[in-house]
């Protein structure tokens, strides 16, 4: 599998019709370039708990997710890099079919293991899994090297050309490590994908440096909830596509850029606003998607 390559991000420009009308310039962090396999911020997200599995000489990374979790392809894919061992605490029953992201995972050296939905919000490990030798890693990536390492994607930006910094949120981890680098005048916003989710702030601010301040985090732009979606979604999607030439997943960037769109269209953001849309990678979750449905 080929390595990492954060030469091939870009930051390319978003010229939809309302930002044009409201005199926005916005362009998008292309993380999804970064790797075929562990595209967008999981890499970043993922990194230090990699060193410190090579610092402390452990072999295992283990960490949670669903069935099509980016987190835990990227984490799987990650690992057989590194040559590393993996396991990925699955949350639900095991199906009689694997999705096509455990499929790839297990087939990227992954040792899945199922527990029931009440273990898996206990976050419980099965107790033959020897956690002596793994370095764990919160669902998503969340903790503070989770955060650290999210903080330097904005490596790959020049802050001083923006005024605000808008991402998708799961956990929150990426939000808090953009938060902590941003400088004071940059505005950080954070577009949550999942539904009723009041504790998004609270995990935020456990992981920043300067847990006093508040994050902004939009609520209403989750189509449903986590990994939902609508037909105006899909349809959007297509026409960003069609303006951009940029590909979004359905679950986190496709949202993010619908609720840029949105507060554009309601005046958010004052004119001469310069955006910077990061894109949290994610394509494989498309192929739950029925063929046909996105035009990319």
């Amino acid at each position: 599998m080929q390595d990492i390559n954060p030469g091939a991000i870009s930051i390319d420009p978003v010229p939809l019709p309302v930002f044009t009308e409201k005199e926005l310039a916005v362009s998008m962090l292309r993380l999804d370039r970064l790797h075929p396999v562990i595209s967008g911020n999981k890499w970043f997200k993922l990194r230090f708990y990699l060193e410190e599995a090579r610092a402390q000489g452990k072999k295992t990374l283990l960490t949670f997710g669903g069935a099509w979790s980016n987190h835990i392809h990227a984490t799987a894919a990650a690992c057989r890099i590194q040559q590393l061992n993996s396991i990925g605490i699955i949350r639900g029953e095991e199906p009689a079919e694997l999705s096509a992201t455990l499929l790839q995972a297990r087939e990227m050296g992954m040792q899945l293991r199922f527990i029931s939905r009440e273990q898996y919000r206990e976050k419980i490990i099965p107790g033959d899994i020897a956690i002596a030798d793994c370095v764990i890693v919160g669902e998503g990536g969340y903790g503070i090297k989770g955060a650290a390492g999210a903080a330097t994607i904005l490596d790959h930006a020049n802050l001083a050309a923006y005024t605000h910094i808008c991402c998708a949120m799961g956990t929150g981890t990426m939000l808090a490590g953009i938060m902590n680098r941003t400088p004071a005048g940059i505005r950080s916003l954070g577009i949550s994908v999942l539904k009723n989710n009041p504790a998004l702030s609270s995990q935020v601010k456990a992981l920043l440096l300067h847990p006093e301040q508040d994050p902004v985090i939009f609520h209403e732009f989750h189509f449903g909830g986590y990994a939902k979606k609508t037909p105006e979604l899909i349809q959007f999607m297509n026409d960003f596509y069609g303006h951009t030439g940029i590909p979004t997943d359905f679950v986190y960037t496709g949202k993010l850029c619908f609720a840029a769109a949105a507060l554009a269209a309601k005046n958010y953001f004052p004119p001469g606003s310069k955006l910077l849309l990061i894109h949290s990678g994610g394509l494989q979750g498309n192929r739950s998607l029925d063929k046909g449905t996105l035009i990319f």
